[in-house]
């Protein structure tokens, strides 16, 4: 096998190698700028690194639901680590394209596939409930866009949200601020000059 860098003729060597450090340390730089690792948690703040989701939080933390549950609870699929971490993946990616765009809509509804795991968690923590008790029995979104029957949201319109109507309907709301990513060191040396 050849080495790939006789091919190349020795004045490329060292831009390639530097360009490739570059590509790298802007790639590194991103992801801990993004604060991607908060999403890796089921830390509810992390949804709100992006500021169009303040009121959701905002709504959700005075909820019944407030006290009980987390975002990833109601949000991404339950059945196994491998099916959660890959749907919110590509939710996130889906997420961050959309806001990088700045084609976030005013009012943030869930799609089909997010519909389908919200009421899936739905049934998975009050099965006994609709079983049991109020005996409704269970359906899958699936029925629901079949019109064999209504979505749980459709009776328990603000559980665990308020309805938020759009993002000015809630110009005050309060939630923490994500903690800056710029290193405590970094920041004293800055106040410091």
């Amino acid at each position: 096998m050849k080495n790939p860098f006789t091919i190349l003729p020795r004045q490329f060597i060292v831009p390639l190698i530097l360009l490739g450090g570059i590509a790298t340390g802007l790639g590194a730089y991103t992801i801990y700028m993004s604060r991607a690792h908060s999403y890796v948690s089921d830390d509810p703040t992390a949804c709100i690194n992006c500021h169009i989701m303040t009121p959701y939080y905002q709504s959700w933390q005075h909820s019944s639901h407030g006290k009980q549950t987390h975002c990833n609870d109601c949000h991404v699929p339950q059945d196994n680590v491998f099916n959660k971490y890959a749907f919110k993946a590509m939710d996130g990616l889906y997420h961050s394209a959309v806001f990088t765009m700045k084609a976030e809509p005013q009012v943030i509804r869930p799609r089909d596939a997010s519909k389908n795991v919200i009421m899936n968690n739905c049934i998975r923590c009050h099965s006994q409930l609709n079983t049991e008790f109020v005996k409704t029995g269970m359906i899958a979104y699936t029925q629901v866009k079949a019109g064999m029957g209504k979505a749980c949201w459709d009776c328990h319109r603000d559980v665990p949200h308020t309805v938020v109507s759009n993002l000015s309907s809630a110009p005050n709301v309060v939630a923490p601020l994500p903690k800056s990513p710029v290193p405590g060191w970094l920041k004293k040396m800055m106040t410091n000059n």
